[in-house]
């Protein structure tokens, strides 16, 4: 019986969670890595995954350690030394023989093969199998990624210090990335609907609290979705390319507009203070979430401006503050306009409200803004009315 792997998993989701990073080419060290990385080392299109393959195929079971530090050495004995360049045919005809298999920690050289591996028997382990036993000890006393080849299930399983995870078929895993595609582009279509509607009322200076509040859920949705699609395109590599192509298209400009709203009506200026709102965001269950009254009592918590700074308002009177914006994410949606100018300007008019009642000619007069740029902005603006 496996034992339960101590996965992050994002808020209200129960699949696995991760950095979309292009699948590795073998080239890279796992040292000091997480489970993240250690997944990456073997995902599909890796020399590394295209080995373990050829001995899925043939149904035969492996023991392989990734990273030759002393401390892994230690515990080695017996076996062969090879020092060779990796290649999977080599990789396959050295499981032949029993034992494990010590890779470089780049996984570029063929170190040692037919090695026996002797952790310290006394460490904890829920696994069963000889090889699985190995794996999960040696994992939890080195700092190498080890992988577990059964020959009787046919699976593979990452170990990296106290985390395990069995890889899932190809197949599957691409099912599980579109399913979860086709929730993410529905949720962005609602966070599109919410933004369209803050348009209008941010340039009439109607914005409240709740508002803001509605955009903020949808967008922490959209993140822990895409969340969920990252983890998958961990495992999936060199096999996921299309759906990291599609979540990217999906996403456009999301990190941004996100960013942007917490600046526009929260009153957070740095990244320190704009990644705080987002980690709590990001911390509370799915109910803590959904629920209006209690995402904005902690919203009010860690805004900056002065309309959320009284404590003593009672939950109508908070959802109902009026929150004025500094405009820029409707500055940063004028076609083409550089970040320098946007950011001249809103340094310079200091609020939505102010810059809307300007005439291209006065907004000119801002240094660093020049007439065309000047038109540009009044007319898109003018064009959410």
């Amino acid at each position: 019986m496996e034992r339960a792997v101590a996965r992050r998993a994002p808020r209200g989701f129960e699949s696995a969670t991760g950095v979309p990073v292009p699948a590795s080419d073998g080239g890279s060290s796992v040292e000091g890595a997480g489970i993240e990385e250690a997944l990456r080392s073997v995902a599909p299109g890796t020399p590394l995954r295209q080995g373990l393959d050829r001995i899925l195929l043939a149904r035969m079971g492996a023991l392989v350690v990734l990273g030759d530090s002393p401390e892994v050495l230690e515990l080695c004995t017996g076996g062969f030394l090879i020092e060779a360049a990796y290649t999977p045919q080599r990789l396959f005809e050295l499981a032949k023989m029993d034992g494990a298999i010590i890779l470089s920690s780049h996984g570029s050289q063929i170190v040692r093969a037919n090695v026996h591996l002797v952790p310290d028997p006394r460490l904890p382990t829920s696994e069963t199998g000889t090889r699985h036993r190995t794996a999960e000890r040696v994992a939890e006393s080195v700092d190498a990624t080890v992988v577990a080849v059964s020959e009787e299930l046919s699976v593979i399983s990452v170990y990296r210090r106290r985390e395990k995870r069995t890889l899932q078929p190809i197949p599957q895993l691409l099912s599980r990335a579109n399913q979860a595609l086709s929730t993410l582009e529905r949720y962005r279509g609602r966070l599109d609907q919410v933004l369209e509607q803050l348009n209008g009322l941010e340039l009439r200076e109607q914005v409240s609290l709740r508002d803001v509040v509605f955009v903020l859920q949808r967008a922490e949705m959209v993140r822990r979705i895409r969340e969920e699609i990252d983890g998958y395109l961990v495992e999936l590599g060199a096999d996921g390319r299309l759906v990291a192509l599609q979540a990217a298209e999906i996403t456009l400009d999301f990190d941004r507009d996100y960013t942007d709203v917490l600046r526009d009506f929260l009153g957070v200026c740095d990244e320190g203070e704009v990644r705080d709102i987002k980690e709590l965001l990001a911390s509370l269950d799915l109910d803590e979430l959904m629920n209006v009254v209690q995402l904005a009592r902690h919203v009010a918590e860690r805004a900056r401006c002065v309309s959320l700074a009284h404590e003593d308002l009672y939950d109508g009177e908070l959802l109902g503050v009026n929150l004025p914006s500094k405009g820029s994410r409707l500055l940063h949606h004028v076609p083409r306009l550089p970040r320098s100018i946007a950011a001249r300007i809103e340094e310079r008019v200091g609020s939505l409200h102010a810059l809307a009642s300007m005439e291209p000619d006065e907004l000119a007069t801002v240094a660093g803004v020049d007439p065309d740029w000047a038109k540009a902005v009044v007319a898109h603006l003018r064009s959410y009315e």
